[in-house]
C-alpha cells in the first residue's frame, strides 16, 4: 500500500485490508481507534524490540530538593540524560557533582530519585535535557501521522492484529446454538442398530428350519 501518512488514507487502506471482516466495524471511528492503538503499540514497544523509533528531546526546569515533574503528554519510556554527562570531575574534586539522579515515570510525572541538590544545580545547571521514547499520535489539521513513511506497512498490520483481537472477543458471552451437521451418519448408525437389532431372529429362524436326516 503506497498511500500517504495521512489518517484519511491509512483509514481507507485499513479498512481495504480487512475486506469483508471491515464490515464488523461499522463506525468510521472504529477504524480511527484500530490505528490509534496501533501507533500507541508501536511508539511503547519499540524501546524492547529494537525497531525505529520516536525519540523526543525534552528539557526540565530543575528545582533544588524538588524530584518530582511533569512528563510530555506523549511520554512513553525514558532514553537517556544529558544532564551532567559532560562532567569529568572525580569523587576528590571541589566541583565533583554527586550521584546523579535516576529517572522514573509514575503517572504523569517524571520522579528523580535522590532529587537534585543545589550543589549539583549551581555545578550542572538547571537545565536537565533528556531524550525519551514518544507515541506516535496524529498532529497538525492535515492528520499526518508522525511515524516515519517507512512503518507504514507495520503500522498497518498492528492496526490489522487490533481488528482481529475485537474480532475474537465479539459476542463471546453470546449464546449458540449447536446443530449437527452430520445426518448421513446419523442415518447410518440407525441402520446399523437395526441390523444388529435383527441378528438374533434370523440366527432363530436358521436354527427351526433346519431338517435332521436320517
Amino acid at each position: 500500500m503506497a498511500g500517504s501518512m495521512s489518517l484519511a488514507d491509512l483509514r481507507a487502506d485499513l479498512q481495504a485490508s480487512l475486506h469483508d471482516a471491515a464490515a464488523v466495524f461499522a463506525d468510521p471511528e472504529d477504524f480511527d481507534r484500530l490505528l490509534a492503538a496501533a501507533g500507541e503499540d508501536m511508539g511503547g514497544s519499540a524501546s524492547e524490540s529494537g525497531s525505529a523509533t520516536l525519540t523526543l528531546a525534552d528539557t526540565l526546569d530543575l528545582v533544588a530538593g524538588q524530584s518530582e515533574y511533569t512528563a510530555p503528554a506523549d511520554f512513553q519510556r525514558f532514553k537517556m540524560a544529558l544532564w551532567g554527562t559532560a562532567s569529568v570531575a572525580k569523587p576528590w574534586d571541589s566541583n565533583y557533582p554527586g550521584r546523579l539522579p535516576d529517572v522514573f515515570h509514575c503517572g504523569e510525572s517524571l520522579v528523580l530519585s535522590p532529587a537534585p541538590t543545589a550543589q549539583q544545580i549551581a555545578i550542572l545547571g538547571s537545565e536537565y535535557r533528556y531524550f525519551y521514547f514518544a507515541s506516535y499520535v496524529t498532529t497538525g489539521p492535515v492528520d499526518v501521522t508522525e511515524i516515519p513513511p517507512a512503518n507504514r506497512s507495520l503500522l498497518l498490520l498492528r492496526a490489522q492484529a487490533e481488528a482481529c483481537r475485537e474480532m475474537a472477543l465479539r459476542n463471546m458471552a453470546k449464546p449458540v446454538t449447536m446443530r449437527d451437521g452430520m445426518p448421513s451418519a446419523r442415518i447410518r448408525m440407525t441402520k446399523l442398530d437395526a441390523m444388529c437389532s435383527q441378528k438374533p431372529s434370523l440366527r432363530s429362524n436358521q436354527n427351526s428350519s433346519a431338517v435332521c436326516w436320517p
